[in-house]
């Protein structure tokens, strides 16, 4: 049976409060660390697959043109090499020929460079990596090529423009104000695991096991390149190395190993290098932000302007979304906001951990900084000073809002100083040490899903969704819901994720993960206490559930009397989140020092506070804020993607180059969860947090950064160069 929810309204009986096991919310260890610290959880390119082909994928060496001639002669003759395949579902470009086949050579088109032309299938990786190295590919260069995003023409993005009052006459009538620009470098996923795909036809069927976030709308992708029916799909995706966006779509290597799996009739593999995987798997976007800010005597904004540029491909529609949270964060009447889409010839740009809001929200609390100096005023108490009553430019409510509280708890937990501030108060040796805060949103959603729990006669339960987990916790908080809701200890929960065989799930994207397979399995497992109480002649808010027993001494192995349960748990959101504003919020604190002679900028310490409703699990929600706050790091002073000015190549496509944050660079981080429940957020109350500790957190480091030692920085990341160029004399 199914048990279905749309929410269209608040879901007012906190069932998960009255629950008797004590799971939910507590520091509950991973259930699949075991597997993963002693390396026996299986990633997407180990597999145990019989006999499998190894493919390498060639890319291209041109910018933007046309492949005129691929030699697939020559490689099919090199050792080992069974298959050269360009075929348009993996390119999407026309076919070439492949073993067996004369080569069609009909011309493909090349957008960037660095984007797969090919596939290249051996006996062994190392054949298969020299013939790709070898291939000779002949090319149609096209001189015509746009690469610097500030000389493209801009494509205004009318869904993003709002225009209230009128904000150049409220800054000319601002008692202070601030019109400044800052610039942004496009950043990498980079996440463990490279892409890889496993591809097996068995008849008409195809199990293709890869590292995926989306499975639900995955296998429509890969089912819609091959020109197959879906029911003849099966993905398979049960840990992921990480994806933080990368991995929301079918990419290259998912088609390649299928087509040429099916073309050979044996099991194929294709694994990205990293330097791959750097090179043709999307970007976020660089930025160019205009922020225009006035207040009036009291500090109260009357202006509010954010206007933004950002890239991509031609013919792609996604444009990083820098506004989304500046819409409802602070109020102002006089507001001005939009965002221009430029045509380069990059890799695609698209959705990098907390899109729009990663890069968005540190350039608004940067100029925030700097209006609160202007206007003689402690950055927290200008903060908590703006804090709109409901959405400023959608008259819609919040469904519940914890800014204030986590500003002010925040700066009590960090120790802030709402004293006087003026940079180089404070110096150590060759050191200036100062303090820096910013405001933290992420907007919040939910999405239709689907989970089944079965409860066996044993007294287990079962659940299964095809939900990814990518290391956020997915495993352990399904059994903690289910545990919770069944009185089952934890150990008597068996969680299946990663296969579309189960029911579909929302994905692991976009923070709306957890509220929304949360939410079915709750709805599940609410069904299945339902007939529970009903054998056992009482209700269902009385059952009393723990440890397998029932209130009054029964257990649920008698009652279930040898026949297992089953129920499918279906969520879906409803009309709530038209008539009301979803967010997490936080605030961040920041204590940087600044070398006086290098510019080299270091984290002393980092807090971040976040309200997002409940929380399910204390270990991997503050997991999931400590990794946020460390992307902050990574963005306020290190990574930033480097692209060659000639031919658009990025310079810097490996961990090597590209300088994520290590151990030294994050030293005391302390995260402050503000715990409550929203109603209107998703059936279990919860929120998501995977993406809302980095919105903002790189501000906060700019704006300590000025504290420090002067420097008004207007480009991330903030470099020694860039520091040292900025320095007061």
């Amino acid at each position: 049976m199914t048990a279905h929810l749309k929410q269209d309204g608040p879901v007012d009986r906190a069932h998960l409060d009255g629950m008797q096991q004590g799971l939910l919310g507590k520091a509950v260890p991973r259930i699949e660390g075991y597997a993963k610290v002693t390396g026996t959880a299986t990633y997407a390119a180990e597999y145990d697959v019989a006999d499998p082909a190894e493919g390498v994928l060639v890319t291209a060496t041109i910018t933007k043109g046309k492949v005129t001639y691929i030699d697939n002669d020559a490689a099919l003759a090199m050792p080992g090499v069974l298959a050269v395949i360009a075929d348009a579902r993996m390119t999407t470009r026309p076919a070439q020929g492949t073993a067996g086949e004369a080569p069609e050579q009909e011309p493909q088109s090349v957008s960037y460079w660095g984007q797969p032309i090919a596939v290249v299938v051996a006996e062994t990786f190392e054949e298969a990596r020299n013939a790709a190295k070898h291939l000779v590919v002949a090319y149609e260069a096209d001189a015509d090529v746009d690469l610097d995003p500030a000389a493209a023409q801009p494509e205004p993005q009318d869904g993003q423009a709002v225009e209230m009052g009128d904000l150049t006459a409220a800054m000319d009538a601002a008692t202070h104000s601030v019109d400044l620009t800052i610039e942004t470098d496009g950043h990498a996923s980079a996440a463990m695991e490279p892409h890889a795909a496993i591809a097996d036809w068995d008849g008409d069927n195809l199990t293709v096991r890869a590292s995926l976030q989306m499975l639900n709308y995955n296998i429509a992708e890969l089912a819609d390149a091959l020109g197959v029916e879906e029911d003849n799909v099966r993905l398979i995706s049960r840990y992921v190395g990480g994806g933080f966006g990368s991995k929301l779509g079918i990419s290259e290597e998912v088609v390649a190993a299928a087509l040429a799996a099916r073309q050979l009739g044996r099991p194929v593999r294709v694994v990205m290098s990293r330097q791959q995987v750097f090179q043709c798997i999307m970007r976020r976007s660089e930025t160019h932000q205009r922020l225009q800010l006035a207040c009036d005597a009291e500090g109260r904004l009357t202006a509010f302007g954010h206007h933004a540029r950002v890239s991509n491909l031609p013919g792609e529609s996604f444009a990083e979304p820098v506004l989304q949270s500046s819409h409802f964060l602070y109020g102002a009447e006089n507001r001005s906001l939009g965002m221009d889409l430029v045509r380069i010839h990059r890799m695609t740009a698209g959705s990098v951990r907390a899109p729009g809001e990663a890069v968005g929200m540190p350039a608004l609390e940067m100029a925030m900084d700097e209006l609160a100096e202007k206007a003689g005023i402690d950055p927290v108490a200008f903060r908590l000073r703006n804090i709109p009553g409901e959405n400023p430019e959608e008259d819609l409510p919040f469904t519940s809002h914890t800014l204030a509280d986590c500003l002010r708890q925040g700066a009590e937990a960090f120790g802030w100083d709402d004293g006087p501030r003026r940079p180089r108060m404070r110096r150590e040796g060759d050191w200036w040490i100062g303090t820096g805060m910013a405001s933290a949103a992420r907007v919040h959603n939910v999405s239709e899903a689907k989970a089944r729990v079965r409860l066996t006669a044993e007294g287990r339960a079962v659940v299964q969704t095809d939900m990814t987990d990518l290391g956020t916790g997915t495993y352990t908080i399904l059994a903690q819901i289910a545990g919770e809701m069944l009185g089952l200890p934890i150990d008597r929960v068996t969680v299946e994720l990663g296969d579309t065989n189960h029911p579909r799930g929302p994905g692991s994207g976009g923070s709306w993960g957890a509220a929304s397979i949360g939410s079915a399995v709750y709805l599940a497992c609410k069904a299945l206490r339902e007939e529970i109480a009903r054998r056992a002649n009482t209700g269902e808010a009385e059952l009393g559930l723990k440890d397998g027993a029932v209130a009054g001494g029964r257990t649920l192995v008698d009652l279930l009397g040898g026949e297992a349960l089953e129920e499918v748990g279906h969520y879906e959101p409803g009309d709530n989140q038209d008539a009301w504003t979803a967010s997490g919020f936080g605030a961040f604190f920041a204590q940087v020092r600044v070398n006086h002679w290098t510019g080299e900028a270091r984290v002393d310490r980092m807090l971040g506070a976040f309200g997002f409703g409940r929380v399910l699990n204390e270990k991997t929600a503050r997991s999931q804020c400590l990794g946020g706050i460390t992307w902050s790091i990574g963005a306020a002073l290190t990574e930033a993607l480097h692209f060659d000015p000639r031919d658009g190549h990025l310079a810097n496509p490996d961990l090597a180059e590209y300088h994520v944050p290590v151990h030294r660079d994050v030293q005391d981080v302390e995260v402050l969860m503000l715990e409550e429940r929203d109603p209107l957020a998703s059936a279990i109350q919860a929120k998501g947090i995977g993406e809302l500790g980095m919105c903002g957190g790189a501000g906060a480091i700019a704006n300590a950064v000025y504290n420090a030692c002067g420097a008004r920085l207007r480009e991330l990341p903030m470099t020694p160069d860039r520091i040292l160029a900025a320095l007061p004399e």
